[in-house]
């Protein structure tokens, strides 16, 4: 037996290196998709990528004025309407510019009441300079003067009326000012972005990241990429339905809004590494009712099946 026991080895060691070989050059098995794709539900479609976003759009809200933020008045997720808070920025230098302005108006106020006054004792000395029955118990040059001294009286007053008037201007100036440090949210909706802590600086122009992003929920719209090759095809008003990613038994209709009539290129990138980034879209704008019923929000990418007619 034992003559034979290394040739059986050495067929066994033959037999396990060919197929380890085999083994290694097979195809590897087809990769199985995570979740089935969505089914066309039109005989007739061109199909585009849509991005959800806020009814009123997704609005990146800024700051007039660049300054250290103070205070942040919102969360992520919370509801504001139209003119409420958002965050302010530091204005204790504001602040006491306001003050300074406010004790300008006082004083002039003052000069004004002054100037009142005096105008009220030169009228009154002239009047009973006049009311003289006896013209030789006043010489002429005297009821000039008086008249004269009125004159110059009124003067004083409408200059410090003037004073008033433009110490105001400064003191409403410095208010708009420190008005303008407080960011208020342009609409009622939702708080979906925020990017700034108190301390930090607030840049103002255009950011990368928008210090605070809001807008309206309550109806989501659908911005859809339709490929240039396909732009002929469509017609506004066309029927379409939305499908989420990875689920294509979540899908819903979607509602006409509008065509943005200019063939742009294309920026909403889904990820994938087919997909060609040298074109150009003709975008058209769907929505529909956010009312709970699909988990969808907005920033989100849905697969979108447009009807065309055949």
């Amino acid at each position: 037996m034992r003559p034979f026991i290394l040739p059986a080895l050495a067929a066994l060691g033959l037999a396990a290196a060919i197929g380890l070989s085999l083994r290694d050059t097979a195809p590897p098995p087809a990769a199985q998709p995570v979740a089935q794709p969505a089914a066309p539900p039109f005989a007739a479609y061109v199909a585009g990528t849509g991005l959800v976003e806020a009814g009123t759009r997704n609005i990146a809200v800024a700051t007039p004025i660049a300054g250290v933020v103070e205070k942040v008045a919102v969360a992520v997720g919370a509801k504001v309407k139209a003119g409420d808070e958002l965050f302010r920025l530091d204005g204790r230098d504001l602040a006491a510019q306001l003050a300074t302005k406010r004790a300008a108006v006082a004083a002039a106020q003052a000069s004004v009441a002054e100037a009142e006054a005096n105008l009220a004792d030169t009228r009154n000395q002239l009047r009973l300079a006049e009311s003289l029955g006896d013209r030789r118990a006043i010489s002429q040059e005297d009821l000039a003067k008086r008249r004269f001294a009125v004159q110059a009286d009124d003067a004083k007053l409408r200059a410090a009326q003037a004073q008033v008037v433009q110490a105001k201007a400064e003191e409403a100036e410095i208010q708009v000012s420190l008005d303008r440090l407080v960011v208020r949210s342009p609409v009622d909706g939702q708080v979906m972005q925020v990017n700034v802590r108190q301390g930090e600086y607030a840049p103002t122009g255009q950011l990368d990241s928008p210090l605070v992003m809001v807008g309206g929920v309550d109806v989501l719209a659908v911005r859809v990429d339709i490929d240039e090759n396909d732009a002929w095809r469509y017609r506004p008003g066309a029927r379409a339905q939305a499908f989420v990613r990875g689920n294509r038994d979540l899908n819903f209709p979607i509602a006409f809004r509008e065509v943005e009539p200019y063939v742009a290129p294309k920026k909403s990138l889904t990820g994938n590494s087919t997909e060609r980034v040298d074109t150009r879209v003709l975008q058209v704008v769907y929505q529909f009712a956010n009312d709970g019923k699909v988990p969808v929000y907005p920033g989100q990418i849905v697969d979108v099946y447009l009807e065309v007619t055949p």
